[in-house]
């Protein structure tokens, strides 16, 4: 990486992080309520926020989605969504007892740590999941296998798992953690169980780590580093963190550009920017201008990773969408 030379005239300059914004798992659960909203037509239910950002959120509200917290809220019968963060098998099993056409949006990197829990479990190891208690991810997997799986929510809980056979033990995680912090609640955990094993692949996903990595690279530099994001969205708030911990001298979660306090650019000469992977381009783009008119003008694209996957959309959706173009024709 080059460093960015500050443009003379006012010597600020803007490190935009790249990779940020979207990843593979949002963008598919995002199209698929706008799909399901064409194809269906409004109302269409989403089991708790299809992502966790407020614009994405009230963007889908204005196209007539309703956005509720059970199925018990849909009327019976109705289109219902599941979101990008997958919810346990007693979500299905009432969706079916209320007649609902359930569309499940997970995220295929969330779906692949069900399945690893269900494999292992069905093995009787016991399971530690590397988690934020409460978090929509952590109860879906939870959700999976409850008798064979504990809670470890960051190192400082290594210390409190009790396990019924240590030869006979598995880490999973959460796909949205600080990789540094996981790393280290894993290295707690082996000094007291040993013969832990690590899941067939990396659980964290590959957007969380990207834009981990590119924040890493760019954070020394900074004076000010800025998180396009919502607090509930877990990766967003990591960002931030990540910034401070790799030696930014401040960091901001935002999720507009209005919410930038003047006061944190005083005196900053390099502000880095980034957003979760929730977060649409545009409202980046907003932070950009915002900057700009404040002198910070001059801005370098950093980019550490090119990510090119993406997901098709559910299954039940796509049939549904073939269905409806062979009527068309």
């Amino acid at each position: 990486m080059t460093e960015a030379q500050a443009t003379p005239q006012t010597g600020k300059r803007v490190l935009l992080a790249k990779p940020r914004g979207y990843c593979a798992g949002v963008d598919r659960a995002v199209q698929t309520v706008e799909e399901a909203l064409t194809l269906y037509g409004a109302p269409i239910y989403v089991r708790k926020q299809i992502v966790h950002n407020k614009h994405v959120v009230q963007t889908l509200e204005a196209k007539g989605a309703i956005f509720v917290e059970e199925n018990d809220e849909v009327p019976e019968g109705a289109t219902v969504i599941f979101s990008a963060h997958g919810v346990a098998p007693e979500v299905h099993e009432q969706a079916r007892a209320r007649s609902l056409r359930a569309i499940d949006a997970t995220c295929p990197l969330v779906t692949k740590v069900h399945h690893e829990a269900k494999r292992f479990a069905a093995e009787d190891y016991d399971i530690l999941l590397i988690g934020h208690e409460g978090h929509e991810e952590v109860v879906g997997t939870t959700g999976e296998a409850p008798a064979h799986i504990q809670l470890v929510d960051g190192p400082e809980d290594a210390d409190r798992v009790t396990v019924r056979d240590p030869e006979k033990v598995v880490w999973l995680s959460q796909t949205t953690l600080s990789v540094d912090e996981t790393l280290e609640t894993v290295a707690r955990l082996k000094k007291r169980l040993p013969m832990l094993q690590s899941p067939p692949s990396d659980d964290i996903c590959y957007a969380t780590s990207n834009r981990q990595q590119v924040v890493k690279e760019i954070a020394p530099q900074c004076d000010v580093v800025i998180v396009v994001g919502s607090r509930n969205s877990s990766n967003s708030v990591r960002l931030v963190e990540v910034a401070l911990d790799a030696g930014a001298r401040a960091g901001y979660l935002v999720d507009f550009a209005s919410e930038i306090d003047d006061a944190w650019l005083a005196g900053a000469r390099t502000v880095g920017l980034t957003s979760g992977a929730s977060v649409p381009d545009e409202l980046v783009q907003e932070v950009l201008a915002h900057l700009a008119v404040r002198g910070f003008a001059d801005v370098e694209e950093i980019v550490t990773a090119n990510e090119r996957l993406t997901f098709s959309l559910p299954q039940e959706l796509k049939r549904d969408m073939r269905a409806a173009a062979a009527a068309r024709s």
